[in-house]
């Protein structure tokens, strides 16, 4: 493995580590939580965000900037538009009062 693809990698884990935790954040209140069917959607759709910037972000980038060879920042960028994209799926669940995390799954 190349190191830009392995810088790519553990940017892709921290970015799912940090929408884990910001989405956590918000129900700290409350005791044992477990990911809801709402949430284990939330999280597979972010795992597939960012599958799909692993490979759609290098071409994205040469056509954008032809001649550049290294796919990395292109890859960083996507996986940082991720993040800011799922605060902005995770507000709009929340106002129609889906949540990702719970006590227990609503009957």
């Amino acid at each position: 493995m190349r190191a830009q693809d392995l810088a790519s990698v553990i940017t892709a884990v921290f970015i799912i580590g940090m929408v884990w935790f910001r989405t956590r954040m918000h129900y700290l209140h409350r005791g044992g939580l477990k990911l809801r069917r709402a949430g284990r959607l939330y999280f597979a759709a972010v795992l597939v965000v960012l599958a799909a910037g692993w490979f759609a972000a290098p071409p994205i980038g040469r056509s954008m900037w032809p001649g550049t060879g290294d796919s990395t920042i292109m890859r960083l960028l996507w996986f940082l538009a991720t993040y800011y994209l799922f605060i902005i799926v995770h507000r709009a669940l929340q106002s129609r009062r889906i949540e990702v995390f719970g006590t227990s799954e609503p009957p």
